[in-house]
């Protein structure tokens, strides 16, 4: 009688424990395989900030320091393939190659902006072809993935997406992306956990920025008119990220 007693006890405490939980604590937390992807666009975004800001230092070394992360990342995997390897050094290639053209355009391919698009493609579609990668979220590699696309849009003039893959984050833009992360921030509850809150409020402000991208237009002007805001953009895509990596 006292060992029924006992593990009814210890039941009822475990289901007390697991109601009160946040529903954060049951999310699945980033995976090796998203994480290599949201270094990877960072990366990416980096390089466009360094190119559009005028090759200032500070830009210089943050891409120095997401493709240290993104090599770190690659590392740590559990399983990696000889695409993605590939993948990956024609990633790097290419962002070096953004850097060795110097400032300004006069030295720049009319290319590059296309080979740039196609080597990040590529990585992420290899990245989410290893196992394990189906399922997940990818909240914070859609987010990283728009802001390549409007820091893109905002520099270089143009991203083109994997169009041959519209059922995957990779061939779609903010008019499917941003939907699909509303309705997983709001389904998160604000209550339980106050981080929640604070996620939802930096992703309104960054939300309204991605929508103004106006991405179905070749005119290369906001739906608003107003200039576009890279700088802020990157900011707020980069901090929402860690913050919803840091909440598992």
């Amino acid at each position: 009688m006292r060992c029924k007693a006992l593990l009814r006890h210890a039941f009822l405490w475990s289901l007390g424990l697991f109601v009160g939980l946040s529903p954060m604590a049951f999310a699945e937390a980033v995976s090796p395989q998203e994480q290599i992807q949201i270094h990877a666009c960072r990366a990416t975004s980096s390089l466009m900030l360094l190119r559009g800001e005028g090759f200032q230092k500070v830009h210089r070394q943050r891409l120095e320091a997401d493709l240290a992360a993104l090599a770190g990342a690659m590392q740590s995997l559990p399983q990696g393939s000889s695409a993605l390897t590939s993948a990956h050094h024609a990633l790097v290639t290419q962002l070096r190659n953004g850097v060795s053209y110097g400032p300004g355009d006069e030295n720049v391919p009319w290319r590059y902006p296309e080979d740039l698009s196609r080597a990040l493609r590529d990585f992420l579609a290899a990245a989410r072809g290893l196992p394990g990668a189906p399922g997940q979220s990818e909240l914070a590699a859609k987010v990283e993935y728009l802001g390549v696309q409007y820091l893109a849009r905002s520099y270089l003039g143009t991203f083109e997406i994997a169009r041959e893959h519209p059922d995957t984050y990779l061939g779609q833009d903010e008019r499917l992306l941003l939907p699909a992360i509303d309705q997983e921030l709001q389904a998160l509850d604000a209550k339980a956990d106050p981080q929640v809150n604070k996620l939802q409020t930096r992703w309104g402000y960054l939300r309204a920025a991605l929508a103004d991208m106006n991405s179905q237009s070749n005119t290369l002007e906001s739906v608003s008119g107003r200039p576009f805001a890279p700088i802020t953009v990157d900011r707020h895509a980069r901090s929402l990220t860690a913050q919803w990596m840091a909440m598992f």
